[in-house]
């Protein structure tokens, strides 16, 4: 190991934090692997928010619990580091995965479901009181919604219109193909519609298309 982390700084890992920015996650990984912290805490500090917000959405909001998962998460792809592969997969996609896993895995054990009190991540311009209960309103309404999803539904919606994955990577990511995909996501998009329908004009909707 001390062999390695030598190489891996010969090879330019042992540079400052701020220059690891523009490095690629599975570098980043194969630096940590090899002995480097630094290139350890460049990923935790980009990963981190990733994990966090998806294990939030699939958990419908509990903070507690999306951190606990966010850090299992994490501690799994260190482990995984020292045999990673390059090539085979992209760090982010085997995160979502094991992170979806471990969602799913505490919504069974718990189905009747948590109270709701998440709240929108503050933005740069704070709103006005209204417009930031309403923008919770909507949040809440929606993050509802998604909980009433099957499983896999609410997995396939969140990386598709939440997360802005593309269809294939979302494939890999639940091991199906991408025609499941795009069924998965159908189904969601409508059982969200017909679950929100009723709420447009109390959540300020009227006029939006």
């Amino acid at each position: 190991m001390r062999g390695q982390a030598g190489v891996a700084r010969n090879d330019g890992w042992d540079m400052p934090f701020e220059a690891m920015s523009a490095v690629a996650d599975e570098d980043l990984l194969a630096a940590y692997a090899a002995g480097d912290a630094t290139a350890a805490r460049t990923l935790t500090q980009r990963l981190t928010p990733r994990v966090f917000g998806h294990a939030m959405r699939m958990l419908g909001g509990d903070r507690a619990e999306a951190e606990d998962v966010a850090q299992e998460a994490l501690l799994r792809l260190w482990r995984a580091a020292p045999g990673w592969r390059m090539g085979e997969a992209k760090v982010t996609t085997w995160l979502y995965r094991v992170t979806a896993n471990l969602c799913i895995d505490r919504i069974r054990r718990r189905r009747s479901g948590p109270d709701l009190d998440s709240v929108p991540e503050p933005e740069d311009e704070a709103p006005s009181a209204a417009m930031g209960m309403q923008q919770q309103a909507r949040a809440e309404a929606l993050q509802r919604a998604l909980d009433q999803l099957p499983d896999r539904q609410r997995q396939a919606v969140i990386l598709r219109h939440i997360e802005g994955l593309a269809n294939p990577e979302i494939a890999e990511i639940m091991d199906i193909g991408p025609r499941a995909v795009e069924s998965l996501v159908a189904r969601g998009k409508r059982a969200l519609e017909a679950a929100l329908i009723g709420r447009r004009d109390e959540l300020g909707y009227e006029g939006d298309d």
